[in-house]
């Protein structure tokens, strides 16, 4: 595995939120990187309140947090994949490590169940994990000031969990990571057939491993490449962004855009930043 990446896919006004937060992302441990994309931290202090928003990447995450208007303690829970755009009210101070798997990543840690079970749910982390201690686990990750401190605690949280080797998880992995990678990939029929699976074959592994079907998969990156030229660029040539994402044409990216982000890409783009 590379090290974290660095783009901003899937963060909406990233300059606005970074500019509110110190947000960070950190390699896991070396047994874990064929399982995740990577450790994300974020700390706040705000004198008034900031909404983030977020387009769910297809990966599930489990998120320790920590903020004004919760327990004191903290909390943990499981999220799946969130199918519509994520709003996050932050205010005060606060402080959140997250774990982003890689989509499929994280059924060999919790293999008693579809992934699906979790698509667009919240849960706590005892719903989805029984078998950790929450409390625990809550506390050594939020509780160290030492950023190395909270990455280990990481580390130990996912190591003892001991995860189960998978084939099909390893499959599922590597064909996300075509479908990320290579934009020739459009329909899902023929991508299966590629993979010498049937349709009905490649959904049901999608469902069971990653927690949506394949075109939600490649639905899902086009807006986050979109989003990100969108973000960076203010003169975007849409006609040919949308043919280079595969899109019949500009109409249909414009339509996908604005029901996943909630505004038109031309106007994203235009919005100052």
């Amino acid at each position: 595995m590379a090290a974290p990446r660095r783009d901003t896919r899937g963060i909406v006004d990233a300059a606005e939120l970074f500019a509110r937060v110190r947000f960070r992302r950190r390699e896991p441990a070396e047994p874990l990187r064929p399982y995740l994309e990577h450790y994300w931290l974020i700390d706040w202090d705000l004198t008034e309140p900031y909404v983030s928003h977020v387009v769910p990447h297809p990966s599930v995450n489990v998120v320790f947090q920590r903020y004004e208007g919760t327990d004191g303690d903290g909390f943990a829970e499981v999220a799946g994949i969130g199918l519509d755009l994520f709003a996050q009210k932050l205010e005060g101070r606060g402080r959140v490590c997250g774990i982003q798997f890689r989509p499929g990543g994280f059924r060999p840690f919790a293999p008693g169940r579809p992934v699906s079970d979790w698509t667009g749910r919240r849960v706590l982390l005892p719903e989805a994990l029984p078998r950790v201690p929450a409390a625990a686990a809550v506390a050594s990750v939020l509780d160290p000031d030492d950023e190395d401190a909270r990455v280990a605690a990481l580390d130990a949280f996912l190591l003892d969990l001991a995860p189960e080797p998978d084939p099909q998880a390893d499959l599922t992995m590597a064909l996300v990571d075509r479908i990320r990678t290579d934009r020739a990939i459009r329909r899902v029929g023929g991508f299966a057939r590629e993979q010498g699976l049937s349709t009905r074959a490649l959904q049901r592994l999608f469902a069971e491993y990653v927690g949506v079907g394949p075109k939600w998969v490649i639905l899902r990156y086009r807006i986050h490449e979109a989003l990100e030229r969108a973000e960076t660029d203010r003169a975007v040539d849409w006609a040919a962004l949308a043919a280079d994402l595969g899109y019949a044409d500009q109409a249909h990216l414009v339509r996908d855009f604005t029901a996943t982000v909630g505004v038109p890409p031309t106007a994203y783009a235009q919005a100052p930043r």
